[in-house]
């Protein structure tokens, strides 16, 4: 490893309609309304000092079009940066889950009911999908380069848990805003949260 590696930059995507009304959303694959497309250009500014030695992106277009409006367009996307699969509860707020399963219902302890089609995951299919991110982003670590991942609010959160060795349902206690800036990196050969929950947007000066 370098003697200084490097750090891996998170960004959630920004804001859409479905974000600001709480609806869960994975599969569906929404435009960023324009607030969202301001949130993006805001963590371009945040980021423009910074070079990147590999940048990924979600396939989804909520998150690649974040990725172009902050300035990084043609980020090649990994499926695995998707959100998590929320299964047959897609579109559907925590209200209206709990209300249909007839519990206080929560993403980190109950999961996702699946459709009648087998689709949905669970938390132990996104430890698998974390372990190859970080096996993919760590060689360009280990050179000093920094990693710059653009995806999406649950799966970031599952990913940061990973990463510091702790359980999925750590990232119940680990809030993330659209368009957040997140840094992970290290500490005495640890892996560590160093930035977390960073709102860009909401420093700039408003109009």
């Amino acid at each position: 490893m370098n003697d200084k590696p490097g750090q891996v930059v998170l960004v959630r995507h920004g804001e859409t309609e479905w974000s600001a009304n709480g609806r869960h959303t994975s599969r569906s694959d929404l435009p960023l309304t324009p607030d969202g497309e301001e949130q993006a250009r805001a963590v371009g500014r945040v980021l423009q000092s910074r070079r990147f030695g590999l940048v990924l992106t979600s396939p989804r277009r909520r998150a690649s079009d974040t990725a172009t409006l902050a300035g990084y367009p043609g980020t090649e996307t990994d499926p695995d940066l998707a959100e998590w699969d929320y299964g047959a509860y897609e579109g559907l707020t925590t209200a209206q889950i709990s209300d249909s399963t007839g519990y206080r219902w929560s993403l980190w302890e109950h999961g996702v009911l699946p459709t009648a089609d087998g689709v949905g995951e669970q938390a132990d299919e996104l430890l698998v999908r974390n372990r190859r991110i970080i096996d993919r982003i760590s060689p360009a670590l280990e050179r000093g380069d920094d990693v710059l991942l653009f995806s999406h609010g649950h799966y970031l959160r599952t990913l940061a848990a990973t990463w510091i060795g702790s359980p999925i349902a750590l990232g119940q206690f680990l809030v993330l805003d659209t368009a957040a800036i997140c840094v992970l990196g290290f500490e005495h050969d640890h892996q560590v949260l160093c930035q977390w929950n960073r709102s860009a947007w909401r420093e700039m000066p408003s109009r």
